[in-house]
C-alpha cells in the first residue's frame, strides 16, 4: 500500500469514531451501554415530513440528479424562514447554498479559503470540525481562549494584530455546542467590526438555534447590520426538525463566499436526493411552533434531571439556554479518566471536553438526546459507579 497522504499527518482520528468504535466491541461482548455522548436527537421529525418523504419518493421523476444548487423550493423555503425568523432577506439562488449537512459545508469552506500559511480562528471549545477542516486545508489553527467566567465568548481584543493580519476565517456557534452558552445581538455587532476591519469571514454555525430554553430565543449572526458583507451562516435541520440522519442544511449569507464554497461542493458531491429536499421543505413551512416548544420541553425536563444528580456523580454545572448538552467541569480528576471510568465501569458513554479543544480539559459533555427511560437508567449507573470509587 502507497502510504497515505502528508495532509492526515496532523489530523487526528475523530474522536467520536473512536467511541463508537469500542462501543461497538463492547456490545458485540455482551454489554449494555447506554450513550449520552452522541447529539442524534432520539425523537422523530414531524409525521407529515415523513410522509412528504414518501409521496415524494413514489413519483417517478423525482429519481435523477437534482443540480449543484438544490431545488429551487428548498432554497426558497430557507428564505422564507429566514425573513419570517429572523427578519433576514436572502437572495435564494445567490446567497442559499444547500449541503449534505452542515457537517460537510463546514469542513468544505475550509478547503475553499484556506491554503498553507493561512490561519482559522477557532475557539478553544468548539465543534471538532472547524479545526479538523483547517488542518486539512493545510492552515494553521489560532486558539481563541473560552471561559466560564464571560460567558464562553472570545475576547477579539487579545487577537494579536499579527495573527489576525493572517486570518481569512474565524468561527463562532451560538447556542453552543458543547457549552450551552448563548450570544447577543452586541457581541456579534462586535464581531462584524472585526472581520470588516481585518478582512475576515465569519462562520456562523447556528444547528442549535431553535432548540432553547427557559423562555430564550436566539438569533442569527445576519440579523446584524452590514453582517451579509462579511458573514455566511451555516443551518441545519438535524436539530431543529429531529431531522439529523437526512443530512439536510444549507450555508447561506455572503454570496461571494457561497460561490467559492460551491465551486468545492460541484467537484465533490452532487445534492441530495429530491425527496429529501421535498421533506425539508415541509418541515421548514409546515411545522407548528407547538411541535418545536413540545420537543423543547421534553430536552428541558432532561436537563434538569440531569442538573439535580450532577453532585452524585462529582460534576458540577450552569444551567444551559440552549443546544441539547451538558457541559460540565469534573471535580475530582481529569476528564479523560473519568470518560474512560464512566464507560468500563458504569458502561454509560460520555464525551470527554478535550475533543473540544485545549480550553476543554477538566470537563466532560452529557447529551440530552437520549431517551427518558435509558436517561434515567445512565443516572443510577453513574451514581451507583460514583458513590462505589
Amino acid at each position: 500500500m502507497p502510504s497515505s497522504a502528508a495532509r492526515l499527518n496532523n489530523l487526528p482520528p475523530y474522536v467520536f469514531a473512536i467511541i463508537a468504535e469500542r462501543i461497538r466491541q463492547m456490545r458485540a461482548d455482551g454489554l449494555d451501554v447506554i450513550r449520552l455522548d452522541i447529539g442524534s436527537p432520539d425523537m422523530p421529525p414531524p409525521n407529515t415530513v415523513v410522509e412528504v418523504l414518501a409521496e415524494s419518493a413514489h413519483q417517478a421523476g423525482h429519481h435523477g440528479y437534482t443540480g449543484y444548487r438544490g431545488t429551487d423550493g428548498f432554497r426558497q423555503a430557507i428564505s422564507r424562514y429566514y425573513a419570517q425568523r429572523f427578519d433576514v432577506d436572502l437572495d435564494p439562488y445567490t446567497e442559499v447554498l444547500p449541503l449534505i449537512g452542515s457537517k460537510e459545508g463546514i469542513v468544505n469552506f475550509s478547503l475553499a479559503f484556506l491554503d498553507s500559511g493561512d490561519t482559522a480562528l477557532v475557539p478553544g471549545i468548539a465543534y471538532p470540525s472547524y479545526a479538523m477542516g483547517c488542518h486539512l486545508a493545510g492552515g494553521t489553527v489560532h486558539w481563541l481562549h473560552l471561559h466560564q467566567e464571560n460567558g464562553y465568548l472570545p475576547d477579539l481584543a487579545s487577537i494579536p494584530d499579527v495573527v489576525a493580519a493572517r486570518a481569512k476565517i474565524i468561527w463562532v456557534n451560538y447556542p453552543n455546542n458543547p457549552t450551552g452558552a448563548v450570544a447577543e445581538t452586541g457581541f456579534y455587532e462586535e464581531l462584524v467590526d472585526f472581520c470588516r476591519v481585518h478582512d475576515i469571514l465569519m462562520a456562523s454555525d447556528n444547528p442549535y438555534v431553535d432548540v432553547t430554553y427557559d423562555g430564550y430565543v436566539a438569533g442569527s449572526a445576519l440579523q446584524t447590520p452590514g453582517a451579509k458583507t462579511c458573514t455566511v451562516e451555516f443551518m441545519s435541520l438535524s436539530k431543529t426538525y429531529n431531522m439529523a440522519g437526512w443530512r439536510l442544511g444549507a450555508a447561506v449569507g455572503n454570496a461571494e463566499a457561497l460561490k467559492t464554497l460551491l465551486r468545492i461542493k460541484s467537484n465533490v458531491d452532487s445534492g441530495h436526493f429530491h425527496a429529501v429536499y421535498d421533506a425539508g421543505v415541509e418541515a421548514l413551512e409546515s411545522t407548528p411552533q407547538e411541535w418545536i416548544n413540545k420537543r423543547n420541553n421534553i430536552y428541558r425536563a432532561r436537563r434538569d434531571r440531569v442538573l439535580a444528580a450532577l453532585r452524585q456523580i462529582g460534576l458540577e454545572a450552569g444551567k444551559p439556554k440552549g443546544a441539547m448538552y451538558i457541559w460540565a467541569k469534573v471535580l475530582d480528576g481529569d476528564s479523560r479518566s473519568y470518560q474512560e471510568e464512566a464507560l468500563s465501569a458504569a458502561h454509560v458513554s460520555i464525551a470527554p471536553g478535550e475533543t473540544y479543544g485545549p480550553d476543554g480539559e477538566g470537563y466532560v459533555r452529557l447529551s440530552l438526546s437520549t431517551a427518558d427511560d435509558r436517561l434515567d437508567e445512565a443516572l443510577e449507573r453513574l451514581i451507583a459507579w460514583y458513590a462505589s470509587r
